[in-house]
């Protein structure tokens, strides 16, 4: 027996999938509500709906709309290329590529966000609903959603496709709501990725969300949710993970690559966990914990710091110079436990000019626990050529891979300002790489080879 609650946009009868899908499923979504109007019948009443969307380019210029729980919206590929590798070539080499552009199920927003209009107008799907319950298990699953151009910046640099700003926004749910799922997905050249209000069980899952302005933004609150098993890289304006007055978020298993101003950034969190990642950045502010940020742990995560290699992208950075801290903290009684952080980088590049880069920062707070974290800082012994050839690939992978030639660069393992007291750090750093009030912190030096234990310097 067919189900009347599947739904194909190539094969409906309203509007032209191709042409704006956007049209098409939102005149799905009002199908299924005008069939399913009985809240309780036989123990159920209002199932929800599959809606597939084939292999295929389809424009978006209407915005899809969603307001009720048990959707599922799902295609057959996240179809992700580097549009960013596409805008940094000559356009006279495309024509020898076997592809230009995204595949798989694509969705290309062709909406133009005027500038002063409410963010959410932006967003290819928009996920709002007032009244109770919270909306609940809708799910966005292998499919491909790609904003296509970003926009000039006004600095006047004519170079709008690395400006990583357009107004689009892949998923925006604006509602709280329950048990959502996004899984799958590939997201490509939108300002911002996933933007999610007030979650509650939410999973986010093995995507690729890359090239966006900023990729995954919990705003607002929310609790209990995991960000898990994704291939994630932000712009250098945005964030990679942004969470915000959050408990009980669950980060790992994730591989988080350059450019983005932050891999992962906490305002307002508590209890939550960050580990068995591969973190990898360009800029200092790589984990900031701050505006209250506590009892949280950070373990089992790999940290590298390098410069940018590769030359169209090396004029772009974050603004923040090497005393910040490539981990940055501000808040309570956190766990920074078993991490290993690198940094590898040619001294003519740290700023400011002659400073001693400081990897973990403790700014403000008590009672944070540093423990056990191995900390490998790398210059190079010759200056290194900027790279002007080479293709983007070969250029990053060139650089993560150079091991030899280096050697020791002098940085501050642990630097534990004024303000904050009360800490514990221990096997982080020897005594002469921890700056810190040893009357206010407690501090165990990592032995160092050759000097008698309690003589570590």
């Amino acid at each position: 027996m067919a189900s009347n609650n599947y739904y194909d946009v190539t094969e409906w009868n309203i509007g032209n999938p191709y042409q704006d899908i956007g049209e098409v499923i939102n005149s799905i979504i009002a199908d299924i509500k005008s069939r399913q109007t009985e809240t309780d019948y036989n123990e159920g009443g209002k199932p929800g709906a599959v809606i597939y969307i084939p292999p295929g380019d389809y424009h978006l210029l209407t915005q899809i709309v969603i307001d009720i729980s048990y959707l599922q919206i799902i295609g057959s590929g996240h179809g992700f290329t580097s549009s960013s590798i596409r805008y940094n070539t000559p356009q006279s080499e495309w024509p020898n590529w076997h592809e230009l552009w995204p595949g798989g199920s694509r969705i290309l927003v062709d909406m133009t966000p005027q500038g002063d209009a409410e963010e959410y107008t932006g967003a290819a799907f928009y996920v709002a609903r007032s009244g109770d319950p919270r909306i609940s298990s809708v799910e966005f699953s292998d499919f491909c959603i790609d904003g296509l151009h970003f926009v000039e910046d006004g600095s006047g640099s004519d170079d709008p496709e690395n400006s990583y700003l357009n107004g689009k926004t892949g998923i925006y749910i604006a509602s709280a709501q329950d048990s959502f799922r996004i899984s799958g997905m590939g997201f490509v050249y939108l300002e911002h990725g996933v933007t999610v209000y007030n979650a509650d069980a939410l999973s986010i899952h093995d995507n690729f969300i890359a090239e966006c302005g900023n990729c995954i933004e919990l705003r607002d609150s929310g609790q209990a949710s995991k960000i898990t098993d994704n291939l994630i890289g932000a712009g250098y304006r945005g964030y990679s993970i942004y969470a915000q007055n959050f408990g009980g978020l669950l980060i790992t298993a994730n591989n988080i690559f350059p450019r983005g101003k932050s891999c992962v950034h906490f305002s307002g969190v508590v209890r939550s966990s960050i580990s068995s990642n591969r973190f990898h950045a360009f800029y200092p502010g790589m984990l900031v914990l701050e505006d209250g940020s506590a009892e949280n742990l950070v373990s089992a995560n790999h940290f590298f710091r390098e410069r940018e290699p590769w030359a169209p992208m090396q004029t772009y950075n974050n603004g923040l110079d090497d005393l910040y801290g490539l981990l940055y903290i501000n808040g309570d009684n956190n766990s920074i436990i078993a991490n290993h952080i690198s940094e590898s980088i040619d001294t003519q590049y740290i700023t400011p000019v002659g400073a001693t880069p400081v990897i973990i920062h403790i700014v403000a707070g008590v009672g944070n626990y540093i423990s056990d974290n191995h900390i490998v800082a790398t210059t190079e012994t010759t200056q290194s050529p900027t790279a002007t050839t080479g293709s983007c690939f070969s250029t990053q992978v060139g650089a993560l891979l150079a091991t030899a030639g280096l050697e020791a660069l002098n940085v501050t393992n642990v630097l534990i300002e004024a303000e904050s007291k009360q800490n514990t750090i221990l096997d982080s750093g020897s005594d002469s790489q921890v700056v810190m009030d040893k009357a206010a912190n407690a501090f165990r030096a990592t032995p160092v080879p050759g000097m008698p234990t309690g003589e570590a310097r």
